[in-house]
Parts: C-alpha cells; sequence; structure tokens
C-alpha cells in the first residue's frame, strides 16, 4: 500500500469545473487523486487543507521549543510543538505528497508557507550538528522513496524557466527548495496559466494540464509502486 497526503492551499473553496470562480488547483489536485484511486484504491488518502484551517505560523515560543532537546522540554513547549508534530508525521507517513498550489503575487499562499514552517523541523526532518564535518545540516527523509507533486495555476502566462515571467515565478522553488533541504527532492509539476484572460488560451491551458495529470497519475502509479517494492526487500 502508498500513502498519498493531499494538500489543498487556494483561496477558493471550489473547484473551476463547478463553480464560476472555483480553484484551478483543487481541480486539479482532486483529479490526480481520484485518477490515482481508480488505479489503486487500496492506497490510504490523507487530506489536508490548509486554507480552511492554516497551520498556526512560526513563533518565538515555537522556536524557542523546537531548537530545545526533547529531554529537556517543558510540558508548555510539547504544547507549542503539537501541531507541527502532528504535521509532520503526516508528511513522514507519506509516499507521495500532492499539493495544490495558486500563485498569489508571485509566491505561494502564506497558509502553505506555514504548513512548510512547521514542518521543517530540526531533529524531526533535518538534522543539525555544529560539531559535524563539514555539511552540519543534513536531511533526515531523504533515501525513502518520497515523491512530490506540485500543481499550480497563474493568472499571466510565460513563468517556466526561461521565459518572459520565468524569475519571477517563485512559487515552485519556494517549496522544493525546503522541502529538498529535509530529503524529498524528486518533484514533478503542472500548471494552468493565462486565468487572469479567461478566453480561449485559459481553455486550452486547462486542457492541457489535464492531460499532463493523468499522464502523470499513470508514470508515479507505475514508478513508486516499484521503487515501494525495492525499498521493502532492503
Amino acid at each position: 500500500m502508498l500513502r498519498l497526503l493531499h494538500i489543498d492551499s487556494s483561496a477558493r473553496s471550489g473547484h473551476s469545473d463547478e463553480q464560476v470562480h472555483g480553484s484551478h488547483t483543487r481541480r486539479l489536485s482532486t483529479r490526480f487523486v481520484r485518477r490515482w484511486q481508480a488505479r489503486r484504491p487500496q492506497d490510504a488518502v490523507m487530506y489536508r487543507d490548509v486554507a480552511a484551517q492554516p497551520p498556526t505560523p512560526v513563533s518565538s515560543a515555537w522556536v524557542h521549543a523546537a531548537f530545545t532537546s526533547p529531554v529537556q522540554r517543558e510540558p508548555w513547549m510539547d504544547q507549542v510543538l503539537s501541531q507541527s508534530d502532528h504535521l509532520v508525521d503526516e508528511l513522514i507517513d507519506a509516499d507521495l505528497i500532492v499539493i495544490g498550489v495558486p500563485m498569489y503575487n508571485f509566491g505561494m499562499p502564506s497558509t502553505l508557507k506555514a504548513w512548510i514552517d512547521n514542518i521543517v523541523r530540526v531533529g524531526r526532518t533535518f538534522g543539525f550538528d555544529r560539531s559535524r564535518t563539514g555539511e552540519p545540516y543534513w536531511p533526515l527523509l531523504a533515501g525513502q522513496g518520497k515523491r512530490m507533486v506540485l500543481l499550480s495555476s497563474r493568472g499571466d502566462y510565460g513563468y517556466e524557466p526561461g521565459e518572459r515571467l520565468g524569475a519571477s515565478n517563485h512559487v515552485e522553488a519556494g517549496v522544493t527548495v525546503p522541502l529538498r533541504y529535509i530529503g524529498i527532492d524528486r518533484v514533478d509539476r503542472v500548471a494552468i496559466e493565462y486565468d487572469e484572460f479567461n478566453d480561449g488560451r485559459l481553455h486550452a491551458s486547462v486542457t492541457a494540464a489535464e492531460a499532463e495529470v493523468d499522464a502523470l497519475v499513470d508514470q508515479l502509479v507505475v514508478e513508486m509502486a516499484s521503487c515501494k517494492a525495492a525499498l521493502s526487500q532492503i
């Protein structure tokens, strides 16, 4: 059995194929998961909507608690970290992380950034030892076969590397850099563009993105099942 962690972060609550002002990213992430479940109904899916239930942003107390050794933490520190611990546990349990992430002002929604800040945890998802020879930081989730899929949407167009607005796209890098830091470095991406134009180019982009999602599911079902089987033999 494979385990999926499905995360939505759009402030729009509906799907763009069901509501006029619905979310493109929720549309794509739901399509991905439904197709996956049709191919592999035995797999478990955990769902988290960080827009509807935003994680608590990191605070001074959070930082103090996170960087205190577990054996030295006071009860209030465990309480401060309890939500973060739950989010980290979900991530550790997942084989595939599917994230719907729209572009807001060239970056990700603040609620998804809060999720990232809660799951990048010293001693849980990355290690740190200032006396270690060479790099003092290392990922704790590497070598586990984890994959990530980013399903995005953009109001304008040309945000791919080398295109007219490629340098202004801080969505994919904003998610992939911290997740790679903790050991999740295999990432696939699909995006819808032209949302603000709402013309034939948007419709063509949606159609192309849906086809990419379908093909990606079919590809990953095979690749991840093989990877899981290989890891189980180690």
